[in-house]
C-alpha cells in the first residue's frame, strides 16, 4: 500500500491491501476463456489453452508450516505437480476473503495433483512475527503449506506487488496464470482443471 497517499484516503480505503495493478503483461490470461486442449506436435503433450510465462523462480524459502516435519518445497522437487502459489498476509483483509476459495481447491484437488503454497511476505511488523504467523494459519484452518518469506525473497523473485496474488504454475515449472486481489475465482478454478488436466512429462 502506498504510504504517501493523505491519512483521509487511507481511511476511506482502508479495506484495500494495495492499489490496483498493472495487468499488461498478463492480458491474455486474464482474457482467454478457451477451453479447448491441444496437442503439441513435437513433444504429443496435451497443453492448455493459456499462455506460457517462463519458468517459475525456485522457492527459497527455509521456514515452512504444514509440511513434513516443517520441510521446506522447492518446485524442482514438484515437477508433475500443478502448484498454485498465493502471496499473502495474515493482517490483508482481502487475503483473508480470498482463504474460503484456497482451501476449497485444497480439498479438491490435492489429491489430484495440485500443491496449494501460501507465501507469506508482511506488511507490517507483528506479521513478521513466526507466533502470529502459525497462530493465524490456525485461526483460518489452513491445511495447505505456509512459507514465511520475510526477506520478501520469493515475493520480489516473482515480481509481485499486490496482496493478494495467486500464480498458477504448471507440471513442467512453468508460470501459467495470475490473478490479483479478489475475484476471478471461477477463471481461477477453470485454470486448475486445464493444468491438472495436462500430460506430464
Amino acid at each position: 500500500m502506498k504510504r504517501f497517499i493523505p491519512l483521509v484516503a487511507v481511511l476511506l480505503f482502508v479495506s484495500a491491501c494495495s492499489a490496483l495493478p498493472d495487468l499488461t503483461k498478463f492480458a491474455e490470461t486474464m482474457k482467454d476463456d478457451s477451453t479447448t486442449m491441444t496437442t503439441n506436435e513435437n513433444t504429443e503433450r496435451v497443453v492448455a489453452p493459456l499462455a506460457d510465462y517462463g519458468e517459475a523462480p525456485e522457492l527459497t524459502n527455509t521456514i515452512w508450516l504444514n509440511t513434513p516435519n516443517e520441510q521446506p518445497l522447492r518446485l524442482a522437487d514438484l515437477r508433475g505437480q500443478v502448484v498454485l502459489l498465493d502471496f499473502w498476509t495474515l493482517g490483508c483483509i482481502n487475503c483473508i476473503h480470498v482463504l474460503p476459495s484456497l482451501k476449497e481447491w485444497h480439498a479438491k484437488y490435492s489429491d489430484k495433483g495440485l500443491t496449494i503454497i501460501g507465501n507469506h511476505f508482511p506488511e507490517f511488523g507483528y506479521e513478521r512475527e513466526l507466533a502470529n504467523v502459525r497462530d493465524a494459519v490456525k485461526r483460518f484452518d489452513i491445511k495447505y503449506a505456509v512459507a514465511q518469506d520475510n526477506d520478501g525473497a520469493t515475493w520480489y523473485a516473482y515480481g509481485t506487488r499486490y496482496w493478494p496474488t495467486m500464480i498458477l504454475i504448471d507440471k513442467q515449472g512453468h508460470i501459467r496464470y495470475q490473478t490479483i486481489g479478489e475475484g476471478n475465482y471461477d477463471r481461477t478454478e477453470k485454470s486448475i482443471q486445464l493444468l491438472l488436466a495436462e500430460t506430464y512429462p
